[in-house]
């Protein structure tokens, strides 16, 4: 059954077809036995009965047009006097299709015919017994039309459910590709966090090793002992960065079987071990904590550290020959405060605004897009007596 259920369903118009040679045997049959009519409604009876099985056959292809045909054969059948048939069934059929999936304006004229066709058949064919009573005969007139608006009804309301149906699916269509959508844009994002992370990494930690490479290879031969430290601490910063880097490029892998360690993110308590790095690459800098140390949301933490590291590799990159620095980290009540000034030539403001220290566009630009995703302030920029001054203010939000 459910083979012949799906073969129907894919050739509605093969089963129109059949149920239109139906109609048209039974009306073949119903004129052939019945004496009562003439030659000249037997002859017009031909031309009506095969537009009605057309209806049938074509209602589902062309409804529109269908319709305009059984009202044409209909006026036809009431001027030349063409007694109902079996034929008719198709004025019904064909009131119900357009009412389902036809245009507004043929459903609104199907209704209209449906609501006459019974009044206009009872005055050209009146039924017997009725002859002397009006409402006898307007009995008959409602209960022949009744069919008909059922019909309609039926077929508006099939309309108005595919309707809802499509608007659903539509709904469903748009909220897939609106997902589809968020997430590129998320993918977008940490793709762009990646970026600003290697930046940072790669930035700092190779700046530490050429500065110690350098120092290295001037005092070879005088100070080997030193040129050792050198060597160690360039050993030392280079595991580092290739573990930061092993865990950034991680989260690119696609494969969940993959298990790899990965390092935590850096924390505040970090910033110390970074300023102690940055002094043994040769740079002084002045480290102070104020207020009282307590556990901060991760994203703050992380964005505290970054800020500290890209400062000092720029302080590095363009403070020149025996310039200094200060790191200051003060405890707020409601939020964790960070100023990092230097004392060298320092960098023009415009290339930290225009394209980042480094010329690739994720130094000054980084720092405000990390202090923005935790509802942060900046303030960078030259200061009055030399140098360069950054500013944050990161507030202390519980972490989500």
């Amino acid at each position: 059954m459910q083979r012949l259920y799906a073969f129907l369903r894919r050739h509605p118009t093969g089963v129109d077809c059949c149920w239109a040679v139906v109609l048209l045997g039974l009306s073949a049959l119903e004129f052939g036995i019945g004496g009562g009519t003439g030659g000249r409604e037997r002859i017009l009876a031909v031309p009506v009965i095969l537009a009605l099985c057309t209806v049938v056959a074509l209602r589902r292809r062309m409804p529109e047009k269908m319709l305009l045909l059984a009202v044409g054969a209909g006026v036809v059948q009431l001027l030349g006097g063409v007694e109902p048939c079996a034929a008719d069934f198709a004025m019904l059929v064909v009131t119900y299709t357009v009412a389902a999936q036809g245009e507004r304006g043929a459903s609104r004229l199907a209704l209209g015919c449906s609501l006459v066709a019974a009044g206009l058949g009872e005055l050209r064919w009146p039924s017997e017994g009725t002859a002397g009573g009006w409402v006898q005969r307007l009995s008959v007139v409602i209960v022949l039309t009744v069919p008909f608006v059922l019909a309609w009804v039926l077929g508006d309301s099939i309309r108005t459910r595919r309707a809802y149906f499509r608007q659903l699916e539509e709904r469903a269509a748009r909220l897939e590709r609106e997902r589809e959508a968020q997430s590129k844009v998320a993918v977008a994002a940490e793709r762009a966090r990646i970026a600003r992370e290697l930046h940072d990494v790669v930035a700092h930690n190779v700046s530490v090793m050429v500065v110690q490479a350098d120092g290295a290879a001037y005092v070879m031969d005088a100070a080997p002992e030193q040129a050792r430290q050198a060597l160690a601490t360039i050993s030392g910063t280079g595991r580092q960065a290739l573990a930061e880097m092993r865990r950034l490029l991680g989260v690119l892998r696609t494969d969940a079987e993959d298990g790899g360690t990965y390092v935590p993110q850096p924390d505040v308590e970090q910033i110390g071990d970074l300023v102690e790095q940055v002094r043994k690459a040769g740079l002084a800098v002045d480290y102070t904590v104020e207020g009282t140390p307590r556990p901060l949301p991760s994203g703050v933490e992380l964005t505290a550290y970054r800020i500290v590291q890209e400062a000092l590799t720029n302080t590095r990159k363009h403070g020149g020959a025996g310039a200094g620095a200060s790191v200051r980290l003060v405890y707020f009540d409601d939020g964790l405060g960070l100023l990092v000034e230097d004392d060298g030539r320092g960098a023009a403001h415009e290339l930290y605004e225009d394209g980042g220290a480094d010329g690739a566009g994720h130094g000054m630009i980084g720092m405000r897009e990390r202090v923005g995703m935790v509802g942060g302030t900046l303030d960078a920029g030259p200061r009055p007596g030399g140098g360069f001054r950054i500013s944050a203010l990161l507030p202390l939000r519980p972490a989500s």
